[in-house]
């Protein structure tokens, strides 16, 4: 989430190089990338430069998520604790605000069900607090997405478990969400290794909403899962619509999830994208 601000209206590409163990797709990185890309780190082998894509380790460059309990009890609120150690062991209290806030969480099963983006408080001490009930049993991802004030930025991830029987939620090919009275369509192709452009485009009662909400300084987020790991990847549009700029690293399927706010209440849509497959009509 934090390398939104620094896209620009029409350059910027997504490499949505994301997932969960839903995998329809099983690709896994590293891949040829740019240094930039978010929660990315260049790496060197020999003469070829990649690029890890964030949320596959708990810690990276010196900084360490660390939550206080990793088990949560499905269907009962939680007040969920973490902390975000430095490269000398202390808590991190200075981070920079990106999109309004100092830190993004966001919490998936790793099915991708269960997909909710929260927003904790940050205590003096460097403990971070933030309420989070998981209605389902189920192994769950948690990432943190930040900027150490003076650094660059990361999303780190861990697992969480909910102790319980589940079935794994499938998610077939869908360019439609319908959330709350919405219909929102989601248009444009993702050519791996090529820029793509991604529309949505959000109707109600037939009739499409020209008067979305800014939300957190933006007027949608796009986070994108892809099958086959845990990397994590989050955008914002690249214009006043709900326009993105996409670079898909490898073919595979692709959950994405758009959170866009209207009349004062932020809802979000998920849509599941195959490589190569052009959007419905």
């Amino acid at each position: 989430m934090n390398t939104a601000a620094r896209l620009s209206a029409y350059g910027a590409a997504l490499v949505l190089v994301a997932g969960g163990a839903w995998a329809l797709g099983a690709a896994v990185g590293p891949f040829p990338g740019q240094a930039e890309a978010h929660g990315g780190e260049e790496m060197t082998h020999g003469e070829a430069v990649v690029d890890l894509p964030g949320g596959l380790a708990s810690s990276q460059d010196g900084y360490t998520l660390t939550p206080a309990d990793v088990t949560l009890t499905p269907g009962a609120p939680t007040r969920f604790t973490f902390r975000i150690t430095g490269p000398g062991g202390a808590p991190v209290t200075a981070f920079d605000v990106e999109h309004e806030k100092r830190l993004h969480f966001i919490v998936v099963r790793r099915d991708t069900a269960g997909y909710q983006h929260l927003h904790p408080d940050l205590g003096p001490d460097g403990t971070w607090t933030v309420p989070l009930t998981v209605a389902d049993a189920g192994s769950y991802r948690a990432f943190a997405d930040f900027t150490p004030s003076g650094a660059k930025p990361l999303t780190l991830g861990v697992d969480l478990f909910a102790p319980g029987m589940f079935q794994p939620a499938g998610h077939p090919e869908s360019r439609f969400a319908d959330v709350g009275g919405y219909r929102v369509r989601l248009d444009g192709d993702l050519v791996p290794g090529q820029s793509s452009r991604l529309t949505a485009t959000v109707t109600k009662d037939g009739r499409e909403v020209t008067d979305l909400q800014p939300y957190l300084g933006a007027t949608g987020h796009l986070v994108a899962l892809r099958g086959g790991d845990l990397a994590y990847l989050h955008v914002h549009p690249a214009g006043p619509g709900l326009a993105f700029a996409a670079e898909v690293p490898s073919a595979g399927t692709y959950r994405l999830f758009l959170d866009f706010r209207h009349g004062g209440v932020v809802r979000t849509a998920a849509f599941t994208v195959t490589t190569g497959k052009e959007a419905a009509r």
